[in-house]
């Protein structure tokens, strides 16, 4: 198809063809309080502070509560909790009995996965289809998964006498707000740690949700504590004294922060940080099946993963074909109500985001790059971003360097097997990629020279509570999930 022909087709747009009825998911099946405390010793307290912070819907730009700001006395409270549940009662109580509660909290989540989905999707903007199918379900497995592993330590670590650190705080951000709980909290408990958790401040309903559900759980006051807060709440996390073990995963200017933080320290750390995975297509790939690979690495997750295949780097002999096939498909991409089970692309989280997005895209059209966006309707309120490609870009593109964390995606091309290892390493940061093609020759011969924690072969963004999840470089050190995931909380002696 030319280029004219392409323009027509995205002219006559798929919507007026044929259109889905709007499928919602009741946002009245659940109950959001107006405002929520800090969960601190199995209650929730006010602040000392007195100050709240909105929560915004951003599809819609509705404040759905107001959540607590810790400050740095709230901070102390909730380590001190967590020593004392944890020298009193938590490192006391036998292995199988810790395994019990995490068997709890995933039974009681099975229970509540539909309401869990729907404030998910209301507080992050992420479609409802994600959080059902995807998110949730993955929560589940992470609770069951470490619940197994509590009273087999020795198993996993033989030889050796595994020993919890003590008190874990961990910080997480808002793209994946009760899966990043989820995979912080489960193995800390399972070891045998306590633990003090920040949500992100933009995304903090379901972990206060989670919180309402460990209270109900009987877990011991105490051994989990969700406090809510901005940065300084984070900050006052990293530097408090009586913390053992941090786990971060946000960006990597902040985990520099961290790492400069605890320096000296005798604290023990993990850091999962920013990355910007290369999707490899080789000229023997399946196409259609590549060109799904992509959506789904890219634009169904509107870009806010970390792993998000977004940079595209393609064989030439193939390039022009799936590209072109690439774009048709864009434009069927359904954007909006991430409630609506129709939707393939939700909300931007926030203003902030959006507006980073929208920098690099200004960039490249007062540069050379050649952008293309589907010619989707937007809704007029809320943080909204058109699935996009970013062509005729080079290394020393911002763009193709920097993570833009949105459904935003960069194309280069290679023409050797050589060519397309070096384009992939030739990134500050380490943390996946993606390879597709019928060999299997290649797939082991290029997967073990891609500088990357994780590399998909022929699929993308396949997630497993036993498989192990960290990068290198820039993006981060230390692994979560599996047994690789426990070690960080542990020492062997």
């Amino acid at each position: 198809m030319s280029e004219k022909e392409l323009t027509t087709h995205q002219n006559l747009h798929f919507d007026e063809l044929w259109a889905y009825d709007p499928a919602p998911e009741s946002p009245d099946y659940v109950s959001i309080e107006p405002q929520y405390q800090l969960f601190i010793d199995g209650t929730f307290q006010k602040p000392e502070s007195g100050r709240y912070i909105d929560t915004v819907n951003p599809s819609n730009e509705k404040v759905l509560a107001q959540v607590a700001e810790a400050g740095k006395k709230d901070v102390d409270k909730a380590v001190t909790a967590a020593r004392k549940a944890y020298e009193g009662v938590w490192s006391k109580l036998p292995a199988k009995e810790r395994g019990k509660y995490l068997f709890r909290i995933a039974r009681l989540l099975q229970e509540r996965a539909r309401e869990f989905a729907i404030v998910e999707s209301m507080d992050s903007g992420k479609p409802i289809r994600e959080s059902r199918d995807i998110d949730i379900p993955q929560v589940i497995a992470h609770f069951f998964y470490h619940a197994g592993w509590a009273d087999k330590l020795e198993y996993a670590f033989p030889g050796v006498r595994p020993k919890p650190h003590g008190v874990a705080g961990q910080i997480i951000p808002w793209n994946f707000p009760l899966l990043m709980a989820a995979w912080k909290i489960a193995p800390a408990l399972a070891a045998g740690n306590t633990v003090v958790i920040k949500p992100a401040e933009t995304t903090p309903l379901t972990a206060l949700k989670l919180a309402e559900l460990i209270r109900d759980a009987g877990l011991p006051p105490g051994v989990v504590n969700i406090i809510t807060g901005a940065g300084q709440t984070g900050v006052d996390i990293v530097n408090h004294p009586g913390i053992d073990k941090l786990a971060f995963t946000g960006s990597t200017e902040v985990g520099k922060i961290i790492q400069k933080a605890v320096a000296g320290t005798d604290k023990k750390y993990t850091l999962e940080l920013g990355g910007k995975a290369a999707n490899i297509i080789f000229d023997d790939a399946p196409v259609e099946q590549a060109v799904e690979g992509i959506v789904n690495g890219i634009f169904f997750n509107q870009g806010h993963v970390c792993c998000a295949g977004s940079r595209l780097l393609v064989q030439e002999g193939v390039a022009e074909e799936l590209v072109y096939k690439l774009k048709l498909r864009m434009e069927t991409l359904i954007v909006g109500d991430p409630l609506d089970k129709n939707t393939d692309i939700g909300a931007i989280n926030s203003k902030v985001q959006l507006d980073r997005i929208l920098g690099f895209l200004t960039e490249g059209v007062e540069g050379d790059q050649k952008i293309y966006q589907t010619k989707c309707n937007l809704p007029e309120k809320g943080y909204w971003c058109q699935p996009t490609l970013v062509e005729n870009v080079s290394q020393s593109h911002r763009i193709v360097q920097e993570e833009v964390f949105g459904p935003v995606l960069t194309i280069q091309t290679f023409r050797t097997p050589d060519e397309a290892v070096n384009l992939a390493n030739n990134s500050p940061y380490g943390l996946s990629g993606g390879i597709w093609t019928d060999k299997g020759s290649k797939i082991f011969n290029v997967g073990k020279r891609i500088r990357a924690g994780v590399v998909w072969a022929n699929t993308f963004n396949k997630f497993d509570p036993t498989s192990p999840f960290g990068g290198y470089k820039e993006s981060g050190m230390g692994r979560e999930g599996g047994i690789h995931g426990l070690l960080p909380y542990l020492e062997l002696s």
